[in-house]
């Protein structure tokens, strides 16, 4: 299964961007679909993630900014990021987990990353 990311972009604090990441092949169910994000010298982070029960969890830096959800064909997922601040300048990555319908095996796929830049 593979991932591929849009969005991203420069945009200035108070601005709005929204992430996708749609996912290839042959998928039989879904465990979890999230995002993450990291800033050079740190590690990455967990941003916001759904799971196949569409329960949803958010960093707390985020909480009532950001939202996560999933497309109607459910392999694609987004993060609405609203009232961005400088802070979540990163380059963000979309995660996903779950069984692959081709080879009935779990998948842990990363996204390419796509770099997220708020300007004060």
């Amino acid at each position: 299964v593979q991932l591929q990311a849009y969005g991203g972009g420069l945009v200035q604090a108070g601005g709005s961007l929204r992430l996708s990441c749609v996912a290839s092949g042959v998928i039989f169910s879904f465990n979890s679909m999230g995002w993450y994000r990291q800033v050079p010298g740190m590690q990455r982070e967990l941003v916001a993630k759904i799971t196949g029960g569409s329960s949803t969890n958010y960093a707390d830096s985020v909480k009532g900014r950001f939202t996560i959800s999933r497309g109607n064909a459910k392999k694609t997922v987004y993060l609405q990021m609203n009232s961005l601040k400088p802070e979540d300048t990163a380059v963000y990555y979309c995660n996903v987990q779950g069984v692959d319908g081709d080879s009935w095996t779990k998948f842990d796929s990363w996204g390419q990353g796509t770099l997220v830049t708020v300007s004060s």
